[in-house]
C-alpha cells in the first residue's frame, strides 16, 4: 500500500489568520496533494479543533449554492482561526466522483433527480469518498484528540474506528436556500447528515 508522506509546508497568511500550509502526497511529482491548513496556535497536545473537508470548485471556489460545501470549509477556517485548528483539505471532488461527473450529475438533478440517484444512474457510488488519508495526515501531525466539525455520521465513525479519539461534533450548520434546500433534504433524509431542516423552502 502507499504511504501518503508529508512532501512541502510554507506559511500561509489568509483572510481569516496566519496558517501553514503542509501538502501530502504518495511522491514529490503529484500535482493535486491533499492538504492540511494548520493555524499557528495548533496545539497537538489539546484536543484539536478539526475539520475533514472534501474538495468541491464548484462551492468552495466559485460560490455555487447548490450545495453548502463553500459556506462550510469558510465557517471552519474561521473555527481553526479562532480556536488553533486545522482544516485538512481532501481532493476528493464530488463526494468522490469527479468533476466531470458532478456536472454530470448536476445536468441530472436538473431533470429532477436528487443527488444521490443521479450519481447511482450514472453508475457511480452516492458517496465514493474516504477518510484514511485524513487519519494519515492526524498521525503526522500527532493529533491524538479532536473536536470535529462536520455534520456528517461517517466522517465521526471513520475517525472512532482509529485510535483518535471524538472529544465532541462541532455542528457546520447553513441557512438553507431555494437553490439547495432539496441538495440538503437528500443528504438528511439519505445520507443520515446531522440536519434539522423543515419544509418551508
Amino acid at each position: 500500500m502507499t504511504t501518503l508522506t508529508r512532501q512541502a509546508e510554507t506559511a500561509l497568511p489568509t483572510q481569516w489568520g496566519s496558517f501553514k500550509m503542509i501538502a501530502y502526497a504518495t511522491d514529490d511529482q503529484q500535482k493535486m496533494p491533499h492538504l492540511a491548513m494548520v493555524h499557528e496556535n495548533f496545539d497537538p497536545e489539546q484536543p484539536v479543533y478539526l475539520r475533514i473537508h472534501s474538495e468541491c470548485l464548484t462551492g468552495d471556489l466559485f460560490g455555487s449554492r447548490r450545495c453548502d460545501c463553500g459556506e462550510q470549509l469558510d465557517r471552519s477556517m474561521k473555527l481553526a482561526a479562532e480556536k488553533g485548528g486545522v482544516v485538512l483539505y481532501l481532493r476528493q471532488e464530488g463526494r468522490g466522483i469527479g468533476l466531470l461527473n458532478k456536472i454530470k450529475a448536476y445536468n441530472l438533478q436538473d431533470q429532477g433527480l436528487d443527488t444521490a440517484d443521479a450519481n447511482t444512474h450514472l453508475g457511480l457510488d452516492v458517496d465514493a469518498r474516504h477518510y484514511s488519508i485524513a487519519l494519515d495526515m492526524m498521525h503526522d501531525l500527532q493529533i491524538t484528540a479532536i473536536h470535529l466539525m462536520t455534520n456528517n455520521p461517517l466522517k465521526i465513525k471513520a475517525v472512532e474506528a482509529s485510535n483518535i479519539q471524538v472529544v465532541s461534533r462541532v455542528p457546520l450548520i447553513t441557512e438553507p436556500r431555494k437553490e439547495n434546500y432539496k441538495y440538503l433534504k437528500t443528504k438528511e433524509d439519505v445520507m443520515g447528515h446531522l440536519y434539522h431542516l423543515n419544509g418551508n423552502h
